[in-house]
């Protein structure tokens, strides 16, 4: 396996290039990967969009993953350069968190239980002349649906929050758009969102600045809840 540039880098991984086809994604702290597979082959055969999921070599490491390689913006680069309003990237959002709830959990008992993405924010939503791709599922789990429209709506209060920040008023823009959105598949209940916030507070990526804003991320939230 020849590895080519690095294509971008995240909190807790980088993207290379492999070829025209395929990027490996590798985790920088030891992370395993292999966890993702399943998940990923699983919401693929139901239909819903994530990276397809090239051969793993022999040589890939237990943090490597080789994905298709995307072409396009992320919906976050598509919002700041004025390409996508808000209004279009809620309506966006909230139909690929309620699109997900759509397909049953692989392996919980629980027949209400949902794949949750648990990270669905503009940065993790690649937009290709094909549609929108959902990409990193590292922290995916099984179970409520509220979870999951819970952790999107406080990602993006903790940057709208942030008064220093580049991107709070369209994040505060993008937010106050979503919200109905979000009550018309069943809101953002509170114990949903405090659990939300207990995840993000222990969150090992998240920079002790980002943790001082979970609180007044969660006020607004639920002030946009009503």
């Amino acid at each position: 396996m020849r590895i080519g540039q690095m294509l971008g880098s995240g909190r807790d991984a980088d993207v290379y290039e492999l070829d025209e086809q395929w990027v490996l994604r590798r985790y920088r702290d030891g992370l395993d990967a292999s966890r993702e597979l399943p998940v990923m082959s699983y919401l693929s055969a139901s239909g819903y969009p994530v990276p397809r999921l090239g051969p793993q070599p022999a040589s890939a490491g237990p943090g490597d993953l080789v994905l298709q390689r995307l072409t396009g913006p992320t919906m976050l680069e598509s919002l700041l350069s004025g390409d996508t309003d808000g209004d279009e990237g809620s309506a966006l959002l909230a139909r690929l968190l309620a699109e997900l709830h759509t397909v049953p959990a692989r392996v919980s008992p629980d027949p209400e239980d949902r794949i949750l993405h648990l990270d669905l924010h503009p940065d993790n939503v690649m937009l290709t002349a094909d549609g929108p791709v959902v990409i990193d599922w590292s922290n995916s789990e099984e179970g409520p649906p509220a979870l999951d429209r819970a952790m999107s709506a406080l990602i993006l209060a903790q940057v709208a929050v942030d008064r220093d920040g580049p991107a709070a008023d369209g994040a505060r823009e993008l937010l106050t758009a979503l919200m109905p959105r979000l009550a018309e598949d069943g809101g953002v209940p509170a114990a949903h969102l405090a659990d939300a916030a207990a995840r993000r507070a222990v969150n090992p990526t998240m920079s002790p600045a980002e943790r001082d804003l979970i609180g007044e991320a969660v006020a607004l939230v639920t002030a946009l809840s009503g």
